[in-house]
């Protein structure tokens, strides 16, 4: 099993962690999507490129945890299946996202049950948005657990729908439901399908941003693109070209992770942040702007770099972040700054940025 701060804690070291995108394909709809992924989304077509990327992060020996994510990864039975197995079979802790849909029949059929058990952890949405009945939800929880695997029931931050998930895990695993199961509640993300839905998040200066909670999480997308950023629009190939590298196989795949893990300017945006990245000469004038979040500065930054990584860089990304073991934390990790958001809104898709004019 894998709890969820075991998971986050993975989350923060460079090269320990990867979400593998398998489908931009989802059939729920939620409205509160962060992404637009739709039943008839774009998905695996290549299955022998598709299973070079997966060799690839089975090898690479940094790599502790992956990620499975779309889109809805249980649309996607060929590619999912192989890719718990190979993942599991190498030693790596298997974390499926998902909006538990499958649960809609009754009982999940043998292949979503096979995946289940091979999961460390998996990650639930029982939120209000959901359009999956809840009776499919709950019967979904109850398989998680039923497999062996710790589950996280992703909610919104909202005390009416926190309360309703400790009902709905009471109901479906019996009183004894936090010895299977955590919730965590997530902030609503106003953009994709949701944009509208909820207020634009608040404007801070490029200094107090923190740190990027997903900056050491490449997205490794099933057709080879892979993205230091969880953004909609950079998965799909936008953005700083500094974000993106391109694998054709499993090769490919390993120089890729291993280039972003040893990038210093990603180094310091997932460790110190961006109130260290504003101390440099380079960035000093955005440390008192305001921004809607970690991707606006990010994209301000990587534009002036143009690629370049100078000394004071280099240097800074040899510290560790405050808190990091072997550390001694000048503050409680509770008194960090603000970090850009890690959670989905749906836990099947990956959020999109805040878009910021520049």
């Amino acid at each position: 099993m894998l709890r969820l701060a075991e998971l986050d804690a993975l989350r923060r070291q460079r090269g320990r962690s990867a979400l593998l995108l398998i489908t931009d394909r989802c059939p729920v709809g939620c409205a509160h999507c962060s992404v637009d992924s739709r039943p008839d989304g774009p998905r695996i077509t290549d299955h022998a490129l598709f299973e070079e990327i997966v060799e690839g992060l089975c090898a690479d020996e940094d790599l502790r945890v992956v990620g499975v994510s779309g889109g809805e990864p249980f649309v996607e039975r060929r590619g999912l299946s192989h890719a718990a197995r190979r993942i599991h079979e190498s030693g790596k802790a298997l974390v499926p996202y998902t909006s538990g849909h499958w649960g809609a029949g009754g009982d999940p059929p043998e292949w979503v049950r096979s995946v289940l058990s091979l999961s460390a952890c998996v990650v639930l949405g029982v939120d209000a948005h959901h359009t999956s009945p809840r009776a499919a939800v709950a019967t979904a929880a109850r398989a998680v657990a039923d497999a062996g695997a710790w589950l996280v029931a992703q909610v919104l931050d909202d005390p009416a729908q926190i309360e309703d998930a400790r009902d709905l895990l009471a109901g479906a695993l019996g009183a004894g439901w936090r010895d299977h199961a955590e919730i965590h509640p997530v902030a609503p993300l106003p953009y994709g399908r949701a944009r509208g839905l909820f207020p634009g998040p608040r404007r801070v200066t490029g200094e107090r941003l923190g740190r990027c909670a997903i900056a050491h999480t490449p997205t490794v997308r099933y057709d080879g693109r892979i993205s230091a950023c969880c953004d909609e629009n950079v998965i799909m190939g936008a953005g700083p070209a500094d974000l993106h590298r391109l694998a054709g196989d499993r090769e490919g795949v390993r120089r890729a992770l291993a280039d972003l893990a040893a990038d210093p300017f990603l180094a310091v945006l997932g460790t110190l942040g961006t109130g260290a990245l504003t101390a440099l000469p380079r960035y000093r004038d955005l440390a008192h702007r305001e921004f809607s979040g970690i991707c606006g500065i990010c994209r301000h930054m990587l534009r002036r770099a143009g690629g370049e990584r100078d000394a004071l860089l280099r240097a800074l990304a040899l510290v560790p972040a405050p808190g990091s073991p072997g550390t001694s934390p000048s503050a409680p990790a509770e008194a960090a700054p603000p970090e850009s958001p890690s959670a989905r809104a749906c836990p099947g898709t990956p959020p999109a940025a805040a878009p910021e004019a520049v």
